[in-house]
Parts: C-alpha cells; structure tokens; sequence
C-alpha cells in the first residue's frame, strides 16, 4: 500500500458559524454542503471535494494545552512564495488574529495561529522544490526564525 496525500482533516468545534467564519470568511475555504442537519459542514480548497470537515459539538471539551498524544496541528498552504506569505500576515493582523510563531523551515516557511477552538494551524509556502528534492534530508533542516 502507499499513501497518495493527505485527504482531509475533520475537526469537532464548539460553533460552527465561528469556526466558519475562520477557515471559510478569513483563510478562503469555500463551502461545500452541510450534513447532520445543518451541524457539519464539508470545506474544500477546490483540490478536491473537501479538505475539511468541521462539525459542531457545542460545549464538548477542547484541546489539551501544551505537549499531549493527538493531533498537533494541521498545515495549509496558502501560496508560493514569501511575499504572499507577508500579505497573509496582514490579513491576520487586519483581522485580530495572533500569530503564535513565525518559522523558516528551509523546505518551507511558515505562521503558526490557533484556530477559534484552540486547535493549532500552520499557513505556509513551499521553498523552491529543488531544495528538497535535491536534499531529501532539507525536511528535517533545524528550524529557523522567520522575519516578514
């Protein structure tokens, strides 16, 4: 068996209309169909049919903090080089979001933010691939700080 990609993500969120308003209104997912009579909703970057699933469990509990087993975040690239990646900064800046972390990753640089329920996102570009595919071993490059 191998692996082809990564499908999706599904994410239990305490409201739904908040959490849309993140991953749909702020990062630019687009809405797909709603399920459980109106309580999930299907999200797709238009690469398939949906990339993300979000469904409402109201006042369920929310992520551990700190180092735990489980999901540490999830990463969604959001262009192809450094001066889209300087224009999402603003757009979270303009929106009030935080930003957690900023990091160079050589194969990769990257902002770091947590969604409305706590869990922990990762928006980034790619470097040029040739740094990785010329270097396999880049990926686990030490990580750098990133300055926009």
């Amino acid at each position: 068996m191998k692996a082809h990609y990564l499908g999706h993500v599904v994410f239990y969120v305490k409201e739904l209309e908040r959490s849309l308003a993140f991953y749909r209104d702020l990062l630019g997912f687009k809405e797909v169909g709603r399920i459980f009579n109106g309580a999930a909703a299907a999200l797709t970057s238009g690469r398939t049919h949906h990339e993300l699933l979000l469904i409402q469990v109201g006042d369920a509990p929310g992520p551990p903090t700190g180092r735990h087993r489980g999901l540490y975040h999830i990463g969604i690239k959001v262009g192809d080089s450094l001066d889209e990646l300087r224009q999402v900064k603003r757009e979270l800046d303009g929106a009030g979001i935080p930003i957690d972390g900023m990091s160079d990753h050589t194969v990769s640089q990257s902002l770091y933010l947590k969604d409305p329920d706590g869990n922990e996102v990762e928006l980034y570009v790619d470097a040029d691939e040739s740094v990785w595919k010329n270097n396999p071993t880049a990926v686990v490059s030490p990580i750098k700080p990133l300055y926009l």
